[in-house]
């Protein structure tokens, strides 16, 4: 019971993520960097540094609870995480919503789950190790029938058609750029990993179990939104953009801080679910390694959905509606194999 009581709060989370691409088409009169700093505010300071509030308990602070080691390490792999975050962005530009979160978390969750393990010294060829070897294979395996469907969506669309569901579609660039983030966006797992020690202090001092992982998150997206920044505010000064802050005002100022705001809680509410999903899977250690998998396959499945519902695959034939099915049928079946095997 409570290992489906966790995926549920990570469905949820996740649910989140794979909506929160959806705001940026209300977002007027500012460039993409002017946006995705805006909403970056939001996503890796604002709610982050909220939810980590939630673990202190009183009497405590969130500089005694990040002394406990740890600390840098997971702000450096945040930095890393956060070039995966930025090429992440551009892969949705090149590919769109369904396609570009497909193929970059794919790369995302078999990076990001075995990595950890095989650090760990977790011997992937038997017992526990074993069982997750095959779990990823098998998301993995998901998602590349979904990339598969995307590949025969963009044999049988026009070049105007390709146009008119992603405004800069390009299949080759999207792909090398979803690689790219999807292996990048792997440290956030490794920046988690590295907060142990973080983790169990805030558990020591009394913090509920569902928020102790809020701490260590915060850590990695201020890493993330270094390197996020910095290249937003680079591109702000080479196109002449940073004006975009100042150049709209009114109702048009609200509007635009409005849906970065509601960008960034979606955005974040992925990884609240996660801390507090893990939470139950205690008694699970391949759970618990594996749930870093189940948030990307989830979101792959729901970014589809909404891929869908903004008619990205409007148009395809029967085909490619068959593959794209299978490819999140396989999803959901990985979501509770490490539970069967």
């Amino acid at each position: 019971m409570n290992i489906l009581i966790g995926l549920i709060i990570i469905a949820i989370g996740s649910f989140g993520q794979s909506s929160s691409y959806v705001p940026i088409n209300k977002v007027k009169n500012w460039s993409w960097e002017s946006f995705w700093l805006m909403q970056g505010i939001f996503a890796w300071l604002v709610f982050p540094w909220l939810g980590a509030q939630l673990a202190i308990p009183a009497g405590s602070s969130l500089l005694e609870v990040w002394s406990a080691g740890g600390a840098f390490k997971a702000i450096v792999y945040g930095m890393l995480w956060g070039v995966g975050g930025l090429t992440f962005g551009l892969s949705m530009r090149y590919l769109g919503v369904a396609l570009g979160q497909s193929i970059a978390l794919g790369t995302c969750a078999g990076f990001g789950t075995l990595f950890p393990a095989l650090f760990g010294g977790t011997d992937l060829f038997h017992g526990t190790g074993l069982v997750l070897l095959i779990s990823v294979c098998v998301t993995l395996a998901g998602i590349a029938v979904i990339g598969y469907a995307g590949s025969l969506r963009s044999k049988n669309m026009t070049e105007e058609e390709k146009k008119a569901a992603v405004k800069d579609f390009a299949l080759t660039k999207g792909l090398l750029v979803a690689l790219l983030a999807g292996a990048m966006s792997a440290c956030f797992n490794l920046g988690l990993i590295a907060g142990d020690s973080i983790l169990a202090r805030a558990t020591e001092l009394g913090a509920q179990s569902l928020f102790a992982l809020n701490p260590v998150i915060l850590l990695v997206t201020i890493g993330g939104f270094v390197t996020n920044a910095a290249y937003c505010i680079f591109q702000n000064i080479r196109n002449h953009t940073g004006k975009d802050y100042f150049s709209v005002s009114g109702k048009i100022l609200t509007n635009n801080i409005l849906f970065c705001a509601l960008a960034g809680v979606l955005w974040y509410s992925q990884f609240f679910g996660l801390g507090m999903g893990k939470s139950y899977f205690a008694d699970s250690p391949v759970m618990l390694a594996f749930s870093w998998s189940i948030l990307m396959s989830l979101n792959v499945i729901f970014s589809n959905v909404w891929g869908i519902i903004l008619k990205e695959w409007k148009g395809v034939g029967t085909k490619t509606v068959v593959v794209l099915t299978i490819g999140m049928c396989i999803l959901i079946v990985s979501l509770i194999l490490p539970n069967l095997l």
